[in-house]
């Protein structure tokens, strides 16, 4: 039997290669910027034992092996891009789709999240329960009593604004992720793509790298999803880029939703200027903690980066984009 992956990659390391330098080696920036470092991907973007389920009967690292696989289809699909193919056929669309809405949802970033709101749902429950009842409460929902000491604790970290800390097991995250992906999938195939390649500019990645660009129309405190953005971004290398962009139009004129999702309105431009601000701009909105590029590429970064957006709980991108002239298909 193989020895147990133990080093688990959040941004999978076939992805990361695409900004790396010839040498392996990548550069990361922890937001808001003061700490930069350059080191192998293989030590990038990785934590220990974070799909782990321990008792799997196929090992504590089968979910890790699933995502091997799925990572494997998409480094060929990506491949497919670089040598030239495009619009892509409709297997290989849907299976880019699926990795960029895995991707989404298998950070630290979404696992934070849905700590916070398992942590305020208990808040409420607690609050509603009573100070009086909470040690009835914790023998019926956890089966365990509990002294007066131990209530009382119980209560205090319970009812503060944040709620009990609540760490989330890993096979928790992984039904999320699962599950929450097959939903995310229409509203990434059913948009138009639009492949932008580069040739003097470049694109940087992050922690978070499927971006959502809000309408021109939303407010700031509106944020913004996958159902309601004018648009998503995707770096997919540092000389390559996918625009998702709005389906109004599409709706609007009825057009049947089987012709975008097999490709017949995606398209294929030169990168420009503008273009790669408006990618880089979505990517740095995006991230949760982490900016990934090339050794070279640090020009590409704007001189003042936000502060870490450490859960996604106030969708990314939720700010002012400004969309690149004639953009809207």
């Amino acid at each position: 039997m193989a020895a147990e992956a133990k080093l688990h990659h959040t941004v999978p390391q076939f992805y990361l290669a695409g900004f790396a330098a010839d040498s392996a080696q990548i550069t990361t920036v922890r937001l808001p910027g003061e700490k930069r470092y350059t080191s192998r991907v293989r030590n990038t973007a990785a934590t220990n034992r974070f799909y782990s389920i321990d008792g799997h009967p196929d090992g504590a690292d089968a979910f890790e092996k699933a995502l091997s696989l799925l990572e494997g289809n998409a480094a060929s699909v990506l491949r497919v891009i670089e040598e030239g193919t495009w619009p892509l056929s409709e297997e290989d669309r849907l299976t880019l789709a699926a990795y960029m809405a895995v991707q989404y949802l298998r950070g630290p970033d979404h696992r934070r999240t849905l700590e916070y709101l398992a942590a305020q749902m208990t808040r409420l429950e607690v609050q509603f329960t009573g100070r009086d009842n909470v040690k009835q409460w914790v023998e019926k929902r956890y089966g365990v009593e509990v002294d007066d000491d131990e209530t009382e604790t119980l209560w205090q970290q319970a009812t503060q604004p944040s709620g009990p800390p609540i760490t989330l097991a890993p096979i928790a995250h992984i039904e999320q992720i699962i599950n929450g992906a097959d939903e995310l999938l229409p509203y990434i195939v059913s948009r138009p793509w639009k492949l932008v390649r580069f040739d003097r500019r470049s694109l940087i990645t992050c922690d978070q790298p499927v971006g959502l660009v809000p309408d021109a129309d939303n407010k700031p405190w509106q944020g913004v999803g996958f159902a309601t953005a004018w648009g998503i971004t995707f770096p997919v290398t540092r000389k390559l880029g996918l625009v998702m962009s709005d389906v109004t139009p599409m709706i609007e004129f009825r057009y049947p939703v089987e012709r975008v999702r097999a490709g017949q309105l995606d398209s294929a431009e030169s990168g420009t200027t503008a273009m790669e601000k408006f990618i880089n701009e979505s990517t740095i909105r995006s991230a949760s903690e982490y900016l990934y590029l090339h050794p070279d590429d640090e020009s590409f970064l704007p001189s003042k980066l936000p502060e870490p957006t450490l859960s996604n709980l106030v969708s990314p991108g939720a700010g002012e984009l400004d969309i690149p002239d004639g953009e809207v298909i």
